[in-house]
């Protein structure tokens, strides 16, 4: 037979408030309770288990070595029970009646898009909230429990991941744009000498060192803008080569002639906040997400072999096989 718990979930939660907030007024006033109450349950829990929490030195009261064990030990209690009880709101209201994703700006908004539509389909009372995020944004969203879900360059410490798409980066500028027209492959100090446009990250520091350190800088916090100045000839920038298709098959932008790096590579994962205490909605979105990327990166296979490849490719198909529409396009 189980012993009985003498101290109680709220009497943790004080302890975890005293020791995170620094005093007890403070305690208090986050856990919206009066300041006797939070002491008295202090207290009770010291006496309840025989054991000192706090010391006092000078005018100020310190965590023992035992409070210390206390405070790592009852905020694991806490996150598990916030944890379970999210889980038990999950299974009693079947999906869940919102999920946020955090997505990285490099991942594709088409596929992003078809994925929350046949998501949606699927379960049509679930609301979704995407933020739509850049860098140290993506991980800060998912750090702080803003979002159930990401896709990110990063994975936090402690977080379950799997590996989502393999992105590639290419320097731009319009046609017109001096760069072009230097006679020789660019180097980096003439990038220097050239306004860059940036997208600025979506977390609150912003700590991200640039790789390159120009002169003049365009800092715009919306990836759309950055990729419309770049067409227009206000500056370069490295976009992911799918986000600019249109804009290259078009002439806007043209890849520009770097003697080194004008490509870069970005690893994408998919990230769950929690995955013990996700919902059936949220590993449902997750799944989607991962076949919308294989089913891309499938046509996209299919693309690169034709053009390497055209004769093979047309004597693969039958001369009896109809003609989509979407393929004539």
């Amino acid at each position: 037979m189980q012993s009985t718990l003498r101290i109680s979930l709220e009497q943790w939660r004080a302890l975890v408030a005293v020791v995170e907030q620094g005093s007890y007024a403070k305690a208090a006033e986050t856990l919206h309770k009066t300041q006797s109450s939070v002491s008295y349950a202090i207290q009770n829990l010291q006496s309840s288990l025989g054991i000192e929490v706090f010391a006092i030195e000078g005018r100020k009261s310190k965590l023992t070595d035992t409070g210390q064990l206390l405070y790592r030990r009852a905020r694991l209690l806490l996150d598990d029970a916030a944890g379970l009880e999210k889980t038990a709101r999950t299974v009693s209201a079947g999906w869940e009646a919102e999920i946020r994703i955090a997505a990285e700006v490099l991942f594709p908004n088409s596929i992003l898009l078809r994925c929350l539509d046949r998501f949606g389909r699927e379960s049509p009372h679930t609301r979704i909230e995407l933020i739509e995020s850049v860098i140290a944004g993506t991980t800060e969203a998912l750090v702080e429990g803003r979002v159930d879900l990401a896709i990110s360059a990063v994975v936090p410490q402690d977080m379950e991941a799997v590996p989502l798409l393999h992105m590639r980066m290419i320097a731009v500028a319009n046609p017109a744009h001096p760069l072009h027209h230097l006679g020789r492959p660019v180097t980096r100090r003439d990038l220097r000498a050239h306004r860059q446009l940036i997208v600025r990250e979506s977390d609150a520091r912003r700590a991200t060192r640039l790789s390159l350190d120009a002169t003049q800088r365009w800092t715009v916090s919306n990836m759309g803008t950055s990729m419309l100045a770049a067409a227009r000839g206000y500056g370069f920038a490295w976009f992911p080569d799918e986000k600019i298709r249109e804009e290259l098959a078009s002439g806007l932008l043209k890849p520009l002639p770097l003697r080194d790096g004008g490509e870069r590579f970005a690893e994408l994962y998919l990230v769950y906040a929690n995955r013990e205490t996700a919902g059936p909605g949220v590993l449902r979105l997750a799944e989607v997400i991962r076949e919308g990327v294989a089913e891309q990166c499938a046509i996209e296979s299919g693309r690169t072999n034709e053009r390497e490849h055209p004769r093979a490719a047309t004597k693969k198909r039958p001369r009896s096989a109809r003609v989509s529409k979407e393929e004539r396009r």
